[in-house]
């Protein structure tokens, strides 16, 4: 590997220098980005090997990053297991038949990985090829209960009531479902690792919503299977959005680097997580339309409070559509600059 800093951070080494990748690089930011996205669906974009491998190098090539993260998205597994999933244009994801009872549930299937996301793993080969071992590939899955909001919720939500409702109604058939999701997932990622991908990283995007109780009962513990699992293969990064409540928990795992979003600084990020494990973040990504030097400044200040090692610079959720790529670039910059 040309550049393993992003890989040396994961393992705790010291560096000259952070690393430094971005959630969603590959994406509506970047004119490339959009001039595919104008000529192809999303999910023919996600399902059709070469065009995912050409959007996850695109941000390779434009603002070189330390790390490729595989396009995809998180709605793919929720498809495998017979759970139809549309992309609507200004609504987002939506599902037409939403999982409602334990009838439901049962009808769920686990499903054959390479029959149903063969195309993610070839995805993955023509990226590898394409990088040439410029930088790692991260391969990612959203946590169980991230995709169980979708699945029961039909589509995006502030809150997720009819999600969490499912939960405290019917728990034994919640229970059921990520379980479902789960066993998918685990086999689902360490199909990535041994098609090629350097490390994972689960998205809990909706972990937030829940009391740290609930947390516990409902993401977590299925999380830490994932964790579990992959671990003795890959390095596992644990991304929960409004999570900070679990930073103590995560930092027992076997995870290699939590990530953390800008509602909790790093000096909390680090005490919370007890201070040894990698952390990954967590720029707001609306402080991008700041000026350059105000941008470089910030993240000048942000690696100071984190400390140079065990460190992955981060944004603290992906990458805004309406970046400047100068500024998405000045970002990736200021961390190449420091302390040169």
């Amino acid at each position: 590997m040309k550049n393993d800093l992003f890989l040396k951070a994961l393992r705790g080494e010291t560096v000259q220098r952070p690393p430094v990748w971005m959630m969603r690089q590959a994406g509506r930011y970047l004119p490339e980005f959009r001039a595919l996205r104008d000529k192809y669906d999303f999910f023919t974009r996600c399902q059709t090997p070469e065009l995912a491998a050409e959007i996850t190098v695109q941000p390779i090539r434009i603002i070189k990053p330390d790390a490729a993260i595989l396009f995809s998205d998180i709605l793919v597994v929720p498809q495998a297991m017979g759970i139809e999933v549309l992309m609507k244009e200004s609504v987002g994801p939506f599902l037409p038949n939403p999982i409602r009872s334990a009838a439901d549930v049962e009808k769920v299937i686990i499903p054959d990985i390479d029959e149903t996301l063969g195309y993610v793993m070839d995805g993955i080969k023509l990226t590898k090829e394409m990088l040439n071992d410029e930088v790692p590939l991260i391969g990612f899955a959203g946590s169980p209960w991230t995709i169980f909001c979708y699945a029961v919720e039909g589509k995006g939500s502030k809150s997720f009531d009819t999600a969490k409702g499912f939960c405290f109604q019917h728990p034994e058939a919640a229970h059921a479902l990520l379980q479902k999701i789960t066993d998918t997932t685990i086999a689902y990622l360490k199909r990535k690792v041994e098609t090629g991908v350097n490390a994972v990283q689960v998205f809990d995007s909706w972990g937030g919503m829940l009391s740290p109780v609930d947390y516990q009962e409902f993401s977590w513990k299925y999380i830490n299977q994932i964790v579990e699992a992959l671990a003795p293969m890959t390095h596992v990064i644990v991304f929960g959005k409004g999570c900070w409540f679990a930073l103590n928990e995560m930092g027992k795992s076997k995870a290699s680097a939590l990530g953390v979003d800008w509602t909790c600084s790093p000096r909390n990020a680090r005490y919370l997580s007890g201070g040894q494990i990698t952390l990954q973040g967590n720029f707001d990504p609306s402080r991008l339309l700041s000026p350059i030097p105000e941008i470089k400044k910030m993240v000048k200040q942000m690696i100071d409070e984190f400390g140079k090692d065990r460190y992955i610079v981060n944004l603290g959720h992906g990458i805004l559509p309406n970046i400047p790529v100068d500024h998405a670039k000045a970002f990736i910059d200021a961390v190449k600059e420091y302390n040169q």
